[in-house]
């Protein structure tokens, strides 16, 4: 019984969360911006026509700079606006407790971001118009890329909690998101291999959210991939957990 009212709980925050994005023009002109910048970089930067290749791997490779910026915009506001507004310390005094505030508002923030990937579908209609792609990378990519905007958000989330101000929330977010993104970038690597031992070069690049990324844009299902996202965004919920734990006991 325990278990049904924690789901509920978490259910309602989840359903109140994600109505609230919808209810207001900001998450309109996120999706906007989302799509606008996919299609930019992928038809005018990769040249996408010009490639004559049934793929999306010039869609996909833009996806970790887009969300580099995007990401923390949604999440920024998740605890830093509740602070703000003095509203924090109403919901850690109503009977939902924080990891269920945490989770509802995580997975609100999630599938919003998901909606917004859901509909670059188009792409996928264009490279079936142009040949015969092979599904396998394509689905991969999209849920590689679904996993990797949560661990964006996890971040976001937790930087969010630390402070009131979303300009720094934001700012936080978008510096080890970064370090998450070029621990992985070739260019950095390929520094890093000139001077430093390959196991210290294989143990950076581990971290990096882009490794793991393009290892499932290649149409590799890894459970060692899966495993990352999902340890990235435990960890990062669970010290957003800790930093309201602490704010709910002080």
């Amino acid at each position: 019984m325990g278990k049904i009212g924690m789901f509920n709980t978490v259910r309602a925050v989840f359903k109140r969360e994600l109505l609230s994005y919808f209810n207001a023009p900001v998450a309109y002109v996120f999706i906007v911006i989302f799509l606008l910048l996919n299609g930019f970089f992928t038809f005018f930067i990769s040249h996408f026509f010009d490639l004559g290749q049934a793929d999306l791997r010039s869609f996909f490779q833009w996806h970790p700079w887009i969300y580099l910026f995007l990401v923390p915009a949604v999440a920024m506001r998740l605890w830093a606006e509740e602070r703000r507004l003095g509203t924090l310390e109403l919901i850690l005094t109503l009977p939902v407790t924080v990891t269920q505030a945490i989770l509802g508002k995580f997975l609100a923030a999630w599938v919003f971001i998901g909606v917004a990937l859901l509909l670059t579908f188009p792409m996928v209609l264009t490279v079936f118009y142009l040949g015969q792609p092979d599904l396998g990378p394509i689905a991969m990519g999209y849920l590689g890329s679904f996993l990797m905007a949560g661990a964006f958000l996890s971040v976001g989330a937790m930087t969010s909690a630390l402070t009131r101000s979303q300009v720094v929330s934001f700012i936080l977010s978008v510096v080890i998101c970064l370090f998450l993104v070029l621990a992985g970038f070739p260019p950095v690597t390929s520094v890093l291999s000139g001077w430093a031992p390959v196991w210290f070069v294989d143990l950076v690049s581990a971290t990096s959210f882009l490794t793991h990324f393009l290892s499932m844009q290649r149409g590799v299902l890894d459970l060692r991939d899966l495993l990352y996202y999902f340890s990235v965004i435990t960890f990062m919920l669970c010290v957003n957990g800790v930093v309201l734990q602490s704010r709910r006991t002080s």
